[in-house]
């Protein structure tokens, strides 16, 4: 036999313990050529730009 709770657990205390798994929010920043909103790090879709010089074809 594996061990068994000795008590229910509550809604609420079950709930404060799963709600450090929730998903981070996405940080988005502005693109500095088309001002467009893109992640970090990644080139952007509407001009294909990244650090300064085109990686993309658009």
């Amino acid at each position: 036999m594996g061990a068994l709770p000795k008590k229910k657990i509550t809604r609420a205390r079950r709930g404060r313990r799963l709600s450090s798994y929730r998903m981070a929010r996405v940080n988005k920043i502005t693109c500095n050529r088309c001002q467009n909103s893109k992640l970090p790090h990644v080139a952007c879709q509407h001009c294909g730009y990244y650090r300064g010089r085109q990686v993309i074809e658009v």
